[in-house]
């Protein structure tokens, strides 16, 4: 095999191996959201989950997903109580929203663990631009969040 050909199917390999890794978030869409056992209505229901809360998508079926939460835990959910609109929770006591994505600039508000935010915007510099439901919006590292 010549080596042109060679490297070619090496990058087409690594092309192939990223994308089937990468991650797919998604929030629930409305309160009250039944999380199941099983693929199925007829499942056993192990717990509600709010409006926002993200959740990473690890098997998709025709109706419904596999989906992992904050805590490593794993459910099935219905597709249709499944929202694109991508949220974060904060995994750390106190987060630090900043006015840009730089630890020295001005501290716009924090968060306490748990609560939800907004995704806005990947800076690709290890923050990311993120709105609090009351309107303040800001910069977070990624580390202090899940969802991302």
């Amino acid at each position: 095999m010549s080596r042109q050909r060679w490297t070619g199917l090496l990058l087409l390999a690594a092309l192939s191996s990223s994308q089937a890794w990468a991650l797919e978030y998604r929030s629930i869409l409305s309160d009250r959201t039944v999380m199941y056992d099983t693929p199925s209505l007829r499942g056993k229901k192990l717990y509600l989950a709010s409006r926002y809360y993200p959740v990473e998508v690890i098997v998709s079926l025709e109706h419904f997903a596999k989906v992992r939460d904050a805590a490593g835990g794993l459910a099935w959910v219905e597709k249709k109580q499944l929202s694109e609109q991508r949220m974060v929770l904060v995994n750390v006591p106190l987060a630090d929203i900043r006015q840009a994505a730089d630890e020295k600039a001005a501290l716009v508000f924090q968060a306490e663990r748990n609560v939800v935010l907004e995704l806005l915007e990947y800076t690709g510099s290890g923050w990311l631009k993120v709105r609090h439901p009351d309107g303040a919006a800001g910069f977070v590292r990624i580390s202090q969040v899940w969802g991302s």
